[in-house]
């Protein structure tokens, strides 16, 4: 699904493992967005500290995930848990906008987003819970491939269901017509 080449943007990226996990997957192109700057400096500070030899493309965003920031064409969309803060359906379809937008023709939306049995709040925010009919209805322009429910497990031992899916815009991966 994604080759070194590939640009990929990290949504909600904040001190994500997965922007410290993917140049050793060949993916040197990333884009971390998030709306917390400080987030966003950690995660840039730790970059450095991790590949001190070593060029990392990384192009960092501060600001929210509604309005156009990326403009693409981005290969890999993946949501660490961004989008279920999302709960009202204009915000949603917002979101998914932005999404359209930006993806490339064949590329993938990934999303880890709360389980419809998940939690129905994280740092004290009330969050939007999710099945494959209710994000399928919010990401009508794409297609969908899979889902699954994972359990992750907090730091303090609660457990938390995920719902983990993957859509493909519509388009050859290649971009051809």
């Amino acid at each position: 699904m994604s080759a070194p080449s590939d640009l990929v943007a990290v949504i909600g990226a904040g001190t994500s493992a997965m922007i410290f996990d993917l140049p050793d997957l060949g993916d040197r192109r990333i884009i971390a967005l998030d709306i917390s700057a400080s987030a966003l400096d950690q995660c840039r500070e730790e970059v450095v500290r991790r590949f001190p030899d070593r060029v990392v493309d990384v192009t960092y965003i501060v600001g929210d995930v509604r309005d156009p920031l990326i403009s693409g064409p981005v290969d890999v969309w993946y949501d660490r848990a961004t989008f279920h803060f999302l709960t009202q359906p204009a915000d949603q379809r917002r979101y998914a906008d932005h999404a359209r937008g930006a993806i490339g023709p064949g590329g993938h939306l990934l999303l880890a987003e709360f389980a419809e049995d998940g939690p129905e709040q994280c740092s004290g925010l009330p969050v939007a819970r999710h099945d494959v009919n209710s994000l399928s209805a919010v990401f009508v322009d794409f297609e969908f491939i899979d889902t699954s429910v994972s359990d992750h497990v907090t730091p303090w031992g609660a457990v938390q269901r995920f719902r983990l899916t993957t859509f493909r815009a519509p388009g050859p991966a290649d971009g051809t017509p």
